[in-house]
């Protein structure tokens, strides 16, 4: 008899990288993976502490799987993840939510942690490759070191053997993941000399990378990227202040000048870099002065595309303990500076039109006018049209497409 799991995760693309292996390990089990909650025998929810937000959501999706548990008691529910690895969200767990059956945080119990070692991964061509987990930099609004620990690289050769196995069974964008990924150090080998390892594998590939903190991002990497053709022209730094007052409370270890510096750097050795960023609006203490300057480093710089974020609080950081802005003051500033972006992303997009770009596509929707979708070497997002030219069977492939159009997140062609 079939068993089904369900799995959803919050957060950042580490926790999506470690439900990956939670799926592998289900599917080892025995387990048949679903879409459909209804079908689901077992739920696993991967949750994320960094912001409130998600955690909220997090709990309302538990709450609403009461339900779920009622109609067959046989059902298992897992929850786990960086919420869970805080003792108080464990006891409130165990307090308020009695139907679930299991929660550990981001380090899986011995019989998860036998299964892991098979992996069972979306199909090609896209593969999340986690490197380092941990982070070293405690920023004041962070709880990531204090849920996942300090900062542990992953050995070199186990990297290598992943990804080329990987190769031969078809993927072709390799996404290295962790909470700074530019800090990887291994038995004396950087983050430059694995990067160099993994493009001398052979095959057509792409290498990207997230997360990068500015402090760690070198001249030697920028130059590593700009040289190798296998390296994606795509470069995530988050920057989450243009004001040296806001980044030394945050604790972020470089100051404005540095950061326009690697920008500039990172744009004059690569034109076509896409580059995006993290800002977080509203911080304690921001001033209007201080906001000014974030927006005026977003005009300068330019970015692509931005994450941005509305601070929240996180109980056991710095920051909780600093004095907080109104919420009316940080939703207007959220807004001011989601209508500039949008503006410079939709001026960006814009400029590609008429240009031809090579191309992965990643997926296929039936319902979608422009079914075929893929990303470029940028991580631009490009819709096209099928006909005689593309179909289905173009999912996992590379092609050269001519940019017709644009809208503020995806490019047409």
């Amino acid at each position: 008899m079939y068993k089904f799991a369900y799995t959803r995760t919050f957060g950042c693309r580490q926790n999506e990288a470690d439900t990956e292996r939670y799926r592998g390990a289900l599917t080892a089990q025995g387990y048949t993976l679903t879409n459909d909650t209804e079908q689901a025998d077992l739920i696993l929810i991967n949750t994320c502490a960094v912001r409130e937000h998600a955690e909220s959501r997090a709990f309302g999706h538990i709450g609403e799987l009461k339900r779920w548990k009622r109609e067959r008691p046989g059902r298992i529910l897992v929850v786990c993840g960086c919420m869970a690895e805080q003792d108080e969200i464990k006891k409130k767990i165990k307090r308020s939510y009695p139907h679930v059956d299991i929660v550990f945080g981001t380090k899986p119990p011995p019989e998860f942690q036998t299964l892991i070692e098979d992996i069972q991964r979306d199909p090609p061509p896209v593969a999340c490759i986690p490197i380092i987990s941990g982070c070293d930099n405690f920023c004041s609004y962070c709880i990531v070191p204090y849920v996942r620990g300090r900062e542990t690289s992953r050995p070199t050769a186990e990297i290598i053997t992943e990804i080329e196995n990987l190769i031969t069974k078809g993927y072709k964008d390799f996404q290295l993941l962790g909470q700074n990924v530019n800090s990887y150090s291994y038995d004396g080998l950087d983050f430059v000399g694995l990067l160099e390892k993994i493009c001398g594998l052979n095959g057509d590939f792409w290498v990207r990378f997230m997360t990068s903190h500015p402090k760690d991002c070198s001249e030697k990497l920028l130059e590593f990227i700009a040289k190798n053709p296998k390296m994606a022209r795509q470069l995530h730094l988050p920057v989450q202040a243009g004001s040296d007052n806001v980044l030394i409370a945050m604790n972020r270890r470089y100051d404005r000048a540095r950061y326009l510096s690697l920008a500039e750097r990172a744009r004059e050795l690569m034109p076509e870099l896409t580059l995006t960023s993290d800002i977080i609006v509203g911080f304690p203490g921001e001033t209007e002065n201080d906001f000014e300057q974030t927006l005026e480093l977003v005009e300068r710089v330019e970015f692509d595309s931005l994450f941005t974020f509305i601070f929240s609080p996180r109980s056991g950081t710095p920051a909780a303990d600093m004095e907080q802005i109104t919420k009316e003051v940080k939703q207007t500033r959220f807004d001011r500076l989601l209508e500039l972006q949008n503006t410079i992303s939709n001026r960006r997009h814009a400029a590609l039109a008429g240009t031809e770009q090579r191309v992965l596509f990643d997926s296929f929707d039936i319902q979608n006018e422009r079914p075929l979708s893929g990303r470029t070497s940028g991580g631009r997002l490009v819709r096209v049209k099928c006909g005689e030219k593309y179909n289905e069977s173009d999912v996992g492939n590379f092609s050269v497409v001519k940019i017709t159009g644009n809208n503020s997140w995806n490019l047409f062609g």
